[in-house]
């Protein structure tokens, strides 16, 4: 719950602005290596300290890959081999060759879709040859079933 004291307080971006704040965000810009390119600051353009890029954590430069994500690595040919990848790659690296596995896997599924479609439709042109129909097969599994209830009632009559 917010309670304000004395001064009128709003959000604008998802963000709390006591009144004599900036109405608008201000962008500064970061040292490489520090969480994204620029960061969001609700302060004055007087408040500024020079160590404010240092204050702040530090990410590190890449992510380590796991097996699997060596082998997404692999089969989307971002490296030839397994011994080129570094210990370390940049995440948006990892999450292109993700993307472009999962396209992959789409264009595999669908293939596999169509050539089973195929499959279903020859499977039932040889069943038409044959004579074969889910009726019959329905109507000789009752017959079937009906013979042996009666096979089984008549045992109870004697």
């Amino acid at each position: 719950m917010l309670a304000a004291t004395g001064t009128r307080i709003r959000l604008q971006f998802g963000r709390l602005l006591a009144e004599g704040q900036l109405s608008a965000p201000v962008r500064k810009h970061l040292l490489p290596g520090v969480l994204g390119s620029t960061a969001l600051s609700c302060t004055d353009h007087q408040n500024k300290s020079p160590g404010a890029a240092e204050k702040m954590h530090k990410v590190p430069g890449g992510h380590k890959p796991s097996a699997f994500d060596k082998k997404i690595l692999l089969w989307t040919r971002r490296f030839k081999t397994e011994d080129e990848i570094p210990p370390r790659i940049p995440p948006e690296m990892l999450d292109a060759a993700r993307n472009k596995a999962r396209v992959k896997a789409c264009y595999i599924m669908i293939g596999l879709t169509i050539v089973a479609c195929f499959g279903v439709i020859a499977s039932a042109k040889r069943a038409v040859e044959r004579h074969e129909s889910l009726t019959s097969w329905n109507l000789a599994k009752k017959a079937k079933w009906r013979e042996e209830a009666a096979t089984a009632a008549e045992p109870k009559a004697k």
